[in-house]
């Protein structure tokens, strides 16, 4: 396979890079005071140990779930995205504004690199980066201080140096494209997929094994002296525990290879939502028609429950809302069917390695979100949206060939239909974030001058604001039981319920959730963080207010009488 454009790159636009950079900030900066959510909390413990034990990040214990364990095991995440949060706490500190802002470079260069790679692929760059930073999981994952923006940023510079290294060969961008590999894969495991994903591509290009395949012998030394190292100082390989972890989880989820599809097409059409918006301009009536029909069936046997999902843990509340589950559902499969189709259709047309490498990106990611990782979630499908970029922008490239008619004002109203959306799916997550610390500082005001310890059930930002003024986590196992003890519950991680007769007052509090939109939402079987909680990667919808409960004990014991 010849590459499809092996011509001289034109000049850097720096306009467009600065417009894009301004876009970036605009899009993130109103979130940059976000309550920390979700594995959130967990990079954060893991920073906090880095900074008084550089060389040891592992080395504590946490109470993540039902009890303490070691933070090597607990975690399935490898440690430079922490050692970046202690490196900019240790400049800026540990407040939600200033790690959000600390975290706006990984956001920044993940644009830029999308549109300096789409520049090798497609005439319209700016339109490929354009369509990433405005898909949803790019903007709630940016708003975050997980490593998912991170790993996708050492990613696709990763693929920049090396594709620009290769012919004629540059020894120089190779060795920055490894280490940036290596890097990548310490951020998160998921990066050590390029080394085969640019294997594939330096074959397709020359046909035969060259002098590049040594460099990628260097990402593979150091990922197994990183095995070797977590079993020498933790007792687990933690890459292989990791692998092993979701292995377990899939088996024991029973979820069929068909309701598997579904839902995996369901989150990639979600979250590359311009190609939804798009899809208009981008395809002719008939095939609309047909894949809708064809989602549209799908979808709403997954909606009634006709479709198996396996041992999900949706109430049976759920399909109350099974009308609106069912519409969306049939927009997003049909939505990722089509992204997938352009990756394949590409690859078959034009048998180039440029298109190869678009296919095995795309698939790949999509393969290793529903049929590896431990769950169907959007941070597993982050790395594939820059390549959809790129292949929308390729798709508008035939179309403004074959029409004299084409303007690219035409591209405004859907992307900006597609940004809005994200923006207002970004500002329901990030009022969803900041209910948990609302209740943690209500809890605390209501306990500050009262008697007794504060336990607390729950997890994701509610651990972390609750242990901030010194609450504990419960053990499932040794519930708490000394009168006159607090327990505040997060609703949706309730372990176990106590007996009437043993509370001396109980105090609900709720947070209404006001925006019509959200990331988690059983009833609406919105499971952004986890499929688990439903098949969308969002919802439109009634979203219910988050409930939080604080109890106080009362003079009975509670150790005998509680109900796992």
């Amino acid at each position: 396979m010849a590459s499809s454009t092996d011509s001289a790159q034109p000049k850097p636009q720096y306009v467009q890079y600065i417009l894009l950079a301004a876009a970036v900030l605009a899009c993130l900066l109103p979130f940059s005071g976000k309550a920390f959510n979700v594995d959130d909390t967990l990079f954060i413990y893991v920073a906090r140990q880095i900074m008084h034990h550089p060389l040891d990040p592992f080395g504590f214990k946490v109470n993540w779930f039902l009890d303490a364990v070691p933070m090597a095991r607990e975690t399935k995440n490898p440690p430079l995205a922490s050692y970046y949060i202690a490196a900019a706490a240790s400049l800026v500190g540990w407040s939600e504004r200033a790690l959000h802002l600390a975290f706006l470079l990984p956001a920044l260069a993940s644009v830029l690199g999308t549109y300096r790679l789409a520049q090798r692929f497609t005439k319209s760059p700016l339109l490929a980066a354009i369509a990433t930073l405005l898909s949803p999981v790019f903007l709630v994952c940016a708003s975050s201080v997980m490593c998912d923006t991170m790993m996708l940023a050492l990613w696709l510079w990763a693929i920049i140096f090396w594709i620009e290294g290769f012919e004629p060969q540059r020894p120089q961008y190779l060795a920055i494209s490894v280490l940036l590999i290596t890097l990548c894969a310490l951020t998160k495991y998921f990066g050590a997929a390029l080394i085969l994903l640019l294997a594939a591509y330096s074959l397709a290009r020359q046909r035969r094994l060259g002098s590049w395949a040594l460099y990628l012998l260097l990402p593979i030394a150091v990922l197994a002296g990183y095995q070797h190292w977590t079993k020498a100082v933790y007792g687990l390989r933690m890459i292989s525990e990791a692998a092993h972890m979701s292995a377990g989880v899939r088996h024991a989820r029973q979820s069929s290879e068909l309701a598997t599809t579904l839902v995996d097409l369901s989150f990639v059409g979600g979250l590359t939502l311009p190609a939804l918006t798009l899809a208009p301009i981008l395809w002719a009536r008939r095939k609309i028609l047909a894949v809708c029909v064809a989602s549209g069936i799908a979808g709403f046997l997954i909606a009634r429950g006709r479709i198996g999902l396996g041992a999900m843990f949706w109430p049976f509340d759920f399909y109350q809302h099974w009308f609106l589950v069912g519409i969306q559902l049939t927009l997003f499969i049909a939505t990722g069917f089509s992204v997938l189709a352009l990756a394949a259709t590409y690859a078959w047309k034009n048998k180039d390695a440029d298109s190869f490498l678009l296919m095995l990106w795309v698939v790949g990611t999509f393969f290793f979100t529903g049929f590896m990782n431990w769950a169907i979630n959007a941070r597993s499908v982050l790395p594939l949206i820059p390549a959809a970029g790129i292949l929308l922008a390729r798709r508008i490239d035939t179309l403004r060939a074959r029409s004299i008619r084409w303007r690219l004002a035409m591209l405004a109203i859907p992307l900006a239909v597609a940004g809005a959306v994200s923006l207002w799916l970004t500002w329901a997550d990030t009022e969803l974030a900041n209910s948990a610390r609302t209740a943690a500082t209500m809890i605390e005001q209501k306990t500050r001058d009262q008697h007794g310890k504060v336990w607390f059930m729950g997890h994701w930002g509610f651990q972390y604001y609750m242990e901030s003024f010194g609450a504990r986590p419960v053990v499932v196992n040794d519930p708490p039981q000394s009168p006159g003890d607090f327990l505040a519950i997060a609703e949706r991680d309730r372990l176990f319920e106590i007996r009437p007769e043993f509370v001396s007052s109980r105090d609900v509090i709720q947070i209404p959730m006001r925006l019509g939109i959200t990331t988690v939402q059983r009833e609406l079987g919105t499971g952004f963080y986890s499929s688990d909680l439903g098949p969308l990667p969002f919802a439109i919808g009634p979203v219910s207010p988050e409930r939080y409960e604080l109890i106080r004990l009362g003079s009975k014991s509670t150790s005998a009488e509680s109900s796992p």
